[in-house]
C-alpha cells in the first residue's frame, strides 16, 4: 500500500512540473503576442508551437507511462470546507483559489460535465447512433473529397502566388547593355567612324563628291537623249540637266536628284 502511494506521489509530482513547464511556455508566447505582436516574426511563433507541442507530447508519455498509475482511479474527497481564506491554497493556486467553500468545491471537484452540456453529448451520440452505416460511409466519403479539393485549391494557389514572385523578382533587361546603348544614342560612345565607300561627304578628300555624281548624272542623260530622241526625257534626268545648266532649283534637289539617280541605277 505504502509503494503505491509512493509512486502515485512521484507521479503526481512529475505531472505537476510537466505542467508547470507547459504553463510557463504557454504564459510566455501568449505575452508575447499582447506585447510584441508588431514585431513577431512568423518563424517565431513557429518555434513557440513547436515548444508546445513537445511539452505536450512529454506529458502525454507521462501519463501512458507504465509506472504511472490510473488516475481514473483514484477518488478526492474534500475534507475541510471554509469560507474563510486559505492562504496556502491562494499561494497553491497562485492567487485562483482562495478559499475552498461550498461555492467552489462542485467547479474544481467535478469529474463530469455541466447537466446542459451533458445533454447536449447524449443527444449527439443518439443522432450518430441513428445514421447506417452506408450513410455514415457516403459522408465520410463527401467530407474527404472536400477537403481533398480544398486542399489542392491552397497549393494550386500557394503555387501561383510563388511563381508569380519568382516572375517579378526575375530580371528582364541587362543593366549594363542598357546603358551602353543610352551612351551611344545620346554620345555617340563606343560608335566608329567608319563610313562605307560613296556614302561620305562631299568635304573629304579622295571622295567622289555632289559635283562627280551630277557630272556623270548629266553625262549618262545626254547618252540617253542622243540615243532615244524619240523617248521622253524624265523628270529626274530633267533635273539635273536644268541644274547643269545653270538654272536655279530649290536647296537641295541636286543631291536629292543624284542620290535617286544612283539609287535607281544601282537597282
Amino acid at each position: 500500500m505504502q509503494r503505491e502511494e509512493k509512486q502515485l506521489e512521484t507521479s503526481v509530482d512529475a505531472l505537476l512540473n510537466q505542467v508547470a513547464d507547459l504553463k510557463s511556455s504557454l504564459g510566455s508566447f501568449i505575452c508575447k503576442l499582447e506585447n510584441e505582436y508588431d514585431r513577431l516574426t512568423w518563424p517565431s511563433v513557429l518555434d513557440s508551437f513547436a515548444l508546445l507541442s513537445g511539452q505536450l507530447n512529454t506529458l502525454n508519455k507521462v501519463l501512458k507511462h507504465e509506472k504511472t498509475p490510473l488516475l481514473r482511479n483514484q477518488v478526492i474527497i474534500p475534507l475541510v470546507l471554509s469560507p474563510d481564506r486559505d492562504e496556502e491554497l491562494t499561494r497553491q493556486t497562485e492567487g485562483r483559489v482562495p478559499v475552498f467553500s461550498h461555492e467552489v468545491v462542485p467547479d474544481h471537484l467535478r469529474t463530469k460535465p455541466d447537466p446542459e452540456v451533458e445533454e447536449q453529448e447524449k443527444q449527439l451520440t443518439t443522432d450518430a447512433a441513428r445514421v447506417g452505416t452506408d450513410a455514415a460511409q457516403k459522408q465520410i466519403q463527401t467530407l474527404n473529397k472536400m477537403c481533398s479539393n480544398l486542399l489542392e485549391k491552397i497549393s494550386k494557389e500557394e503555387r501561383e502566388s510563388e511563381s508569380g514572385g519568382l516572375r517579378q523578382n526575375k530580371q528582364t533587361f541587362n543593366p549594363t547593355d542598357t546603358n551602353a546603348l543610352v551612351a551611344a544614342v545620346a554620345f555617340g560612345k563606343g560608335l566608329s567612324n567608319w563610313r562605307p565607300p560613296g556614302t561620305s561627304g562631299p568635304g573629304q578628300p579622295g571622295q567622289p563628291g555632289a559635283g562627280a555624281l551630277l557630272a556623270g548624272a548629266s553625262s549618262v542623260q545626254q547618252v540617253q537623249m542622243t540615243g532615244t530622241s524619240s523617248q521622253q526625257q524624265s523628270p529626274l534626268l530633267s533635273g539635273v540637266q536644268m541644274a547643269q545648266a545653270g538654272q536655279p532649283g530649290p536647296p537641295g534637289l541636286l543631291t536629292a536628284q543624284a542620290s535617286l539617280w544612283l539609287w535607281g541605277a544601282s537597282g
